[in-house]
């Protein structure tokens, strides 16, 4: 069985090689990583795995019209690793598979739901809790805490990933779905939710998050860590977005993700696995001067950020907001029926 994870990058060296062991603990066997504009040596890090054999790295240079991420996904669509894999999925740096039956891998999540073709991994957003400057140690470590599972708004709690079977019911890679469904082959997908519940059949051809409030979470999850710490949050914001070059980072980003009710600790099951591989990668001479390098470089990058004001300002603001507070169930349900009243009206 192969698995293949695609993913982009922009100055992620910091991150990339706990992204790529975890993932390969979890039992994907192929990473399909495309990188654009890097000045922190990501590319040069991929380039290193890639001769290891970790990875196919995709240099992706612009100009692209509707950014480097869409640019990546045409290419991936029709890239041999993508037709040679048995499933797919598409992720960020900042999301990590967490899988919680069975021994926590993917062949462990397929025997629990066997006739599923396509699994909504929902987010479980980890806030910052307050964590002020970068450290060179896994994230998923660092921040453990978490929004509760049954949170109704902001709308970002319920979205989704796509983990699917590389059947051609699709056409198209798409950052949160595949797209272009193929209508002689949708009779054979079934769609679930991460607690393995079959979705309704409008799934099989749209929806970007599976239904606010259903705690989707008891097979596998998505943890994603969009904040990091304060300093890396400056630093992500002079980065900019993958998906779209022109909307940016800002405060209403930060406080629609920075939840820290809950403690969850699921991905510890992978602290082992994943620790083993981390290792086994800084091993290589070369692999770990790059990865000094980026995480040296990511230091100075907000140093010299904070020369300006407006990142100055956002800093501040930062260091001011306090960790965002769930919606009573009441509230968060008006603002849930406002938005599908706007919409049939």
């Amino acid at each position: 069985m192969r698995a293949l994870a695609i993913t982009t990058v922009k100055n992620e060296g910091a991150f990339l090689l706990e992204w790529l062991a975890h993932h390969r603990a979890v039992g994907f066997t192929d990473f399909l990583v495309f990188s654009n504009d890097c000045s922190d040596g990501t590319d040069a890090m991929l380039d290193r795995l890639e001769t290891l054999g970790w990875l196919t790295h995709v240099p992706n240079p612009g100009p692209w019209e509707e950014g480097p991420q869409w640019a990546a996904l045409k290419q991936a669509d029709h890239h041999p690793l993508k037709k040679a894999a048995d499933w797919v999925a598409v992720l960020d740096v900042d999301e990590f598979v967490t899988i919680k039956t069975g021994d926590g891998t993917l062949s462990a999540l397929f025997e629990a739901a066997p006739q599923a073709t396509a699994f909504a991994l929902t987010w479980r957003l980890f806030g910052n809790c307050g964590v002020v400057g970068f450290e060179d140690r896994p994230v998923t470590a660092q921040f453990t805490r978490c929004a509760p599972p049954d949170m109704l708004w902001p709308w970002r709690a319920s979205i989704f990933k796509t983990l699917f079977a590389n059947d051609g019911a699709y056409g198209k890679l798409g950052v949160h779905r595949p797209r272009a469904p193929q209508d002689d082959k949708l009779a054979g997908t079934l769609w679930v939710d991460g607690s393995g519940r079959k979705l309704p059949a409008l799934y099989q051809r749209q929806k970007l998050f599976t239904p606010p409030g259903s705690a989707p979470y008891e097979l596998v999850q998505l943890n994603h860590y969009p904040l990091g710490a304060m300093q890396s949050y400056v630093v992500k914001c002079d980065r900019g977005r993958s998906n779209r070059q022109a909307e940016p980072f800002d405060m209403s980003y930060w406080v629609e993700r920075n939840f820290c009710t809950d403690e969850e600790t699921a991905i510890r099951r992978y602290d082992a696995p994943a620790g083993e591989i981390r290792s086994e990668l800084m091993a290589d001479v070369e692999l770990a001067r790059l990865h000094d390098q980026s995480v040296a470089w990511r230091r100075a990058r907000f140093d010299a950020l904070m020369q300006d004001e407006p990142y100055r300002a956002l800093f501040g603001r930062l260091l001011l907001c306090p960790p965002s507070r769930p919606l009573p169930r009441e509230a968060a349900a008006q603002i849930v029926a406002m938005g599908l009243r706007a919409r049939q009206g």
